[in-house]
């Protein structure tokens, strides 16, 4: 019986390993325009490494390294930070309710400690219950891709010249439009949006009345209001199964 689970728990952990692959080096690339942006902030790359395994989200470690080259406090970096990375909130209840009630706290607890947009996705596309070591082998070899992507971009942020550092810079927006685009094409509620937080963005950059406030306050106050004007006027309408 005890062989039976192991080989069962090795199995699901081969199996995470092998899906977590592509997600690893989709993560390293992204990860890589992330620590350019943190050698800015003067991130060392051992600081890089440790904030990418502790922050999986990309606007989150965005949020952070522009916070922190903004010299914005500690309470701003941490409200901001809970405020973008908020939808991991909704992901780990939506898989709460495929774990098997037999399911330790502490195997809960990690596997939400590992959620990300794509290994939610991968998961929650599972048949049956969640197996908690599945999660674990994508989240390690992604996680490796995230950190180590984090740490080489800083490292190559630190030997390029300042006007080649600042170009690769440019790869970080080009990185958010290819992750907006998508959506903004597929619902013009999200297009519309998207271009009014450009909009109040630069007016908040320019008008005198928000002049004393920091730009990491200024980015939470536009995200809370957007967002929740946003959820409240054009609620996301709720998918059909398929019969």
């Amino acid at each position: 019986m005890n062989n039976s689970m192991i080989s069962t728990k090795t199995l699901a952990y081969r199996e995470g390993t092998k899906d977590g692959v592509p997600i690893a080096l989709g993560y390293f690339a992204v990860a890589f325009s992330l620590g350019i942006l943190a050698r800015n902030a003067n991130f060392t790359p051992l600081q890089g490494f440790i904030n990418s395994f502790l922050n999986h989200a990309s606007a989150g470690e965005y949020a952070v390294y522009t916070v922190v080259a903004a010299g914005a406090s500690y309470v701003e970096m941490a409200i901001m930070t809970l405020v973008v990375n908020a939808r991991y909130l909704l992901m780990s209840t939506a898989l709460s309710q495929k774990f098997d009630s037999k399911t330790s706290m502490l195997h809960r607890m990690c596997v939400g400690f590992t959620v990300t947009d794509e290994l939610f996705a991968i998961t929650i596309k599972r048949p049956g219950h969640i197996e908690p070591f599945y999660n674990y082998g994508a989240f390690i070899i992604a996680a490796l891709g995230w950190c180590f992507g984090t740490s080489c971009g800083i490292i190559a942020g630190e030997l390029m010249p300042l006007r080649l550092v600042s170009a690769f810079s440019v790869a970080l927006y080009g990185m958010f439009l290819a992750c907006i685009m998508p959506e903004a094409r597929k619902h013009r509620i999200v297009a519309v949006l998207i271009i009014i937080s450009f909009v109040l963005s630069y007016i908040a950059s320019r008008v005198s009345l928000f002049a004393g406030i920091s730009s990491g306050t200024k980015t939470i106050i536009l995200t809370v209001v957007i967002a929740s004007i946003a959820a409240i006027a054009f609620p996301h309408p709720e998918e059909e199964d398929d019969d």
